[in-house]
């Protein structure tokens, strides 16, 4: 039975224990918590920071549902407000590529520590001078090195894929779990992104089946080839329904996350409205 979990994400405007336990008092069965500022930037993240994480998680009885290690702002002291992926594991700068890892390989000892299934993380874009074939190489070389580590951890690595970035489809995905072979290597499937690259969310989760790391909910404005603006459900066009009853027909157990940063000044409204317009699809 899928069970309903809310990222931290939408919440950077509090320290990570009070969005864990706002989310808590939303009713959510399981967080997502944003490996990045302002919450958990790992190479900042210390002891204190980790102890009053676990304290929040005790508090509350919370479960972590995934590590969402998709984007580094906190890598730079003036990056934009937006979605920020660099530096990522398809970078051309052997240096920066290899923090990258190290990055994705702390996200994945903060999963293990605090029991989450999962990690997810994005691709990144192919920029200038690093043509799409090229990256492709680089990460397939990034993916042998952090999935070798996930295996031994017990943790599973979801891959996010995304609209313009190097892998940005589901049968791109697929075709990457396939090429790399790693019983750790999954798909983060965000339905919202299938469904701004034009497919249909519910056959997107029919055909990752058995491959999902975690779910990604949001609602999108024109549905299908829509705009990628996240929205609480029930304020676009997606078929929810269609997407739980997948879910369900797969077998799929797991968490279904509500990512919102789109709501960085209304989290709490955001969050409640979400839960009242889903749980009937989770009872």
């Amino acid at each position: 039975m899928v069970d309903l979990a809310f990222s931290t994400n939408a919440y950077t405007q509090f320290g990570l224990p009070e969005a864990i336990r706002r989310v808590s008092d939303h009713g959510y069965g399981g967080v997502e918590i944003l490996a990045d500022t302002p919450h958990a930037y790992l190479p900042q993240f210390d002891e204190a920071d980790r102890n009053s994480l676990a304290s929040a998680l005790d508090e509350t009885g919370i479960e972590v549902a995934n590590i969402n290690a998709n984007t580094v702002t906190g890598y730079y002291d003036d990056a934009p407000p937006s979605s920020f992926f660099d530096p990522t594991i398809i970078t051309a700068d052997d240096d920066e590529r290899a923090w990258r890892i190290e990055y994705t390989k702390d996200a994945i000892d903060l999963a293990e520590t605090v029991g989450a299934p999962a990690v997810c993380v994005a691709t990144g874009r192919p920029l200038p001078g690093n043509p799409p074939e090229q990256a492709r190489e680089y990460l397939l070389r990034s993916l042998d090195e952090i999935t070798d580590y996930a295996e031994a951890a017990g943790v599973d690595v979801g891959i996010e894929f995304e609209p313009e970035l190097l892998v940005e489809c589901t049968d791109e995905v697929l075709e990457l779990i396939d090429d790399v072979g790693s019983d750790a290597l999954g798909v983060n499937l965000d339905i919202g992104h299938a469904a701004v690259y034009g497919e249909d969310p519910a056959e997107s989760v029919r055909k990752c089946a058995e491959n999902i790391t975690g779910v990604h909910l949001e609602d999108i404005a024109g549905g299908r080839r829509g705009k990628h603006y996240h929205l609480i459900p029930g304020e676009g066009d997606l078929d929810f329904e269609s997407v739980f009853d997948a879910l369900d027909d797969v077998g799929y157990d797991g968490f279904a996350t509500m990512e919102l940063y789109t709501y960085p000044d209304a989290p709490d409204r955001a969050a409640a409205e979400a839960y009242t317009f889903l749980e009937e699809h989770v009872r």
